[in-house]
């Protein structure tokens, strides 16, 4: 669900803003309805040979969570473009086979625009250049302990990633539909 044009933004925050409307109901009366909009995010699924890269991540208000690489868009950057800056600051890794895997748009309350992207056949071209307020520890796992990490309550990827992952360890023939996907 998208924002409708007629809501006017009643609250802008560094992460989130707030849209009221008012909405015609089934009975005839009208009543505000309200949604909040978070700035558009990347994640990358990174291919290291048979491998992908899982970060173990830290950050001021939360304790230590498995991760993709990924964030936020930086003013007037593409998700494409976001996607390669995010995976090369946070792992020092880059592609050049970058590929749109997924995308969302929210929920019935939220507007927040994500893409999944697969980077495959990463180098390692740098060190990483961290955020002030991020500690990673970029790691390989195998294809199935990917699959697993959606299993850890704190694994931060987008929900629509995580139901994929859920039915690959469910569903054999779902779960080669994602290698394919991820590996080529």
């Amino acid at each position: 669900m998208k924002i409708p044009k007629s809501a006017q933004k009643v609250f802008e925050g560094v992460l989130f803003n707030v849209y009221h409307w008012q909405q015609k109901m089934f009975d005839g009366t009208t009543q505000t309805f309200e949604m909040i909009s978070r700035k558009p995010s990347v994640d990358v699924i990174a291919t290291v040979g048979n491998n992908i890269l899982l970060l173990q991540q830290e950050q001021p208000t939360k304790p230590l969570f498995p991760s993709l690489p990924g964030g936020m868009l930086e003013e007037e950057e593409s998700h494409k473009i976001a996607a390669k800056r995010e995976l090369l600051e946070e792992t020092g890794y880059s592609s050049s086979k970058l590929k749109l895997l997924f995308e969302w748009e929210g929920k019935s309350k939220e507007f927040f625009h994500e893409c999944t992207f697969v980077a495959r056949e990463c180098k390692k071209v740098q060190e990483q250049h961290l955020d002030g307020g991020e500690k990673i520890r970029v790691t390989l796992v195998s294809f199935d302990d990917f699959l697993q990490s959606c299993r850890n309550p704190l694994f931060t990827a987008p929900l629509g990633l995580k139901f994929i992952m859920y039915e690959a360890l469910l569903d054999e023939k779902k779960k080669e539909e994602l290698r394919k996907m991820i590996y080529g």
